[in-house]
């Protein structure tokens, strides 16, 4: 064996380093894949049906916070909000949000049924406010 051979520096051996078409190739294929994995798991990145869904959700829950303080005008305009207010805390935490639709404050001004989640927050705020 000859060991006599110099040492070759890695910039010197990247410089003389040819790669065939194929390696080129399948060296993007993996980067591509790397990265796509890389930002969907850790990056934040998602779909647009995961965008749409998200942005859904949010405006939802936007409308719902901003119908909640209507819900509690509308309590505080009841002739026997003291009355009911007492019945209220004495329901239990899940009965509360269909005690405040069955009063009607969950009902908006031009809705004809209750919404649920407006109810359920506004049970919560008022059970909120009288502590």
């Amino acid at each position: 064996m000859e060991q006599n051979k110099k040492k070759v520096k890695f910039s010197q051996w990247w410089d003389k380093a040819r790669p065939t078409k194929t390696v080129v190739f399948w060296s993007w294929m993996a980067s591509i894949v790397l990265t796509m994995i890389i930002g969907f798991s850790w990056g934040g990145w998602v779909t647009g049906g995961t965008a749409e869904k998200m942005a859904e959700v949010m405006a939802k829950d936007a409308v719902v916070q901003r119908l909640v303080p209507i819900c509690v005008a509308q309590f505080n305009q009841d002739l026997e909000k003291e009355q009911k207010f007492k019945e209220l805390q004495e329901a239990s935490s899940y009965q509360r949000d269909d005690y405040v639709k069955d009063q009607g404050w969950a009902t908006m001004p031009g809705e004809e049924q209750p919404d649920s989640k407006v109810a359920d927050e506004c049970a919560k705020l008022l059970m909120l406010t009288s502590q």
